[in-house]
């Protein structure tokens, strides 16, 4: 096991490593690229092993939640589970998330079957709602229940601005589920007032939706050139001193305090290996995270 730093998951209080692993490339066409059950086993075995302990998943990532269970539900007191929830079983992640509170207890209840375990430790609103949304057919209030229950330790929302806003306002959520990388800055101030109001922190799509390299859609739907354009015009490639890509921008998204835990996920175990030693390294040293943002800031990639 390696020694990966952990951060507090905001006033949940839970030790997170500062590198997680989203579950998505688990879960098999249409949602991700083929995967056997074999190759999943030993992907989320070689997690645990190398000292990761918060898995991100959700109801509509196609096998995943049950290849979680089936590969380390005996390792359950191992990790800390997230998955999400307004998803409907069965369902891909193209299709409408419905937020009754028949169809939030059923999604719960679904994830708790698959993963095999009585509880889950966080379960976040997939769509960034408003609290109208929330509130209009009990999406809220059957969480609150689930909680009550003992299924579910603590509430989360997978927000995006402009409703992460109201979403923080409210202080109804105790996780935020955020996108952010160097490319995509526009939440680092939310994410910021999130933190100072106790809530736990997640980062996704810091890779993905970072270097020009392998990309992802992102929540603001940027094109592969507009990224790549963003990388070229900060003339990122003269700060690398002899980083990769990829270290950059684990490195850059790790530097930032209010994150304590970014979701980086891959079926290739050479990919783990490599994001691993990137975290390890730590975060970009404060002048070249400092001039790296002031060159991002000019190409469009800053707070909003």
């Amino acid at each position: 096991m390696t020694d990966l730093a952990r951060r507090k998951l905001g006033r949940t209080g839970l030790d997170v490593s500062v590198l997680g692993f989203g579950a998505m490339d688990l879960g098999g066409p249409p949602v991700a690229n083929a995967i056997t059950d074999a190759e999943a086993d030993r992907v989320l075995n070689a997690v645990l092993d190398s000292g990761i302990n918060f898995i991100d998943t959700a109801v509509c990532y196609g096998s995943s939640e049950a290849r979680i269970g089936q590969a380390i539900a005996h390792r359950r007191g191992e990790f800390i589970l997230a998955t999400k929830c307004g998803c409907v079983p069965g369902k891909g992640m193209g299709d409408d998330h419905i937020h009754t509170a028949a169809n939030i207890r059923l999604g719960v209840e679904h994830s708790l079957r698959m993963m095999r375990t009585d509880y889950l430790d966080i379960v976040q609103i997939h769509r960034s709602l408003a609290p109208a949304e929330w509130e209009a057919e009990g999406a809220m209030a059957e969480l609150l229940k689930l909680k009550q229950e003992g299924k579910l330790r603590f509430i989360g929302m997978s927000g995006i601005l402009p409703n992460l806003t109201e979403q923080v306002a409210s202080g109804a959520f105790d996780v935020f589920q955020i996108p952010y990388s160097a490319l995509q800055r526009e939440h680092e101030d939310i994410i910021a007032k999130a933190s100072a109001a106790g809530a736990g922190i997640i980062i996704r799509g810091a890779v993905a939706r970072g270097a020009p390299v392998d990309w992802n859609k992102s929540y603001y739907m940027l094109s592969r050139d507009e990224m790549s354009g963003r990388w070229e015009q900060a003339r990122l490639d003269e700060l690398l001193n002899g980083m990769s890509r990829m270290e950059f921008m684990v490195r850059f998204a790790i530097a930032d305090a209010a994150l304590d835990t970014t979701i980086i996920g891959t079926k290739n175990p050479e990919h783990l290996k490599d994001n691993l030693a990137a975290v390890q390294k730590g975060p970009l040293p404060a002048e070249m995270l400092a001039e790296a943002k002031r060159r991002l800031d000019a190409t469009g990639s800053r707070p909003q």
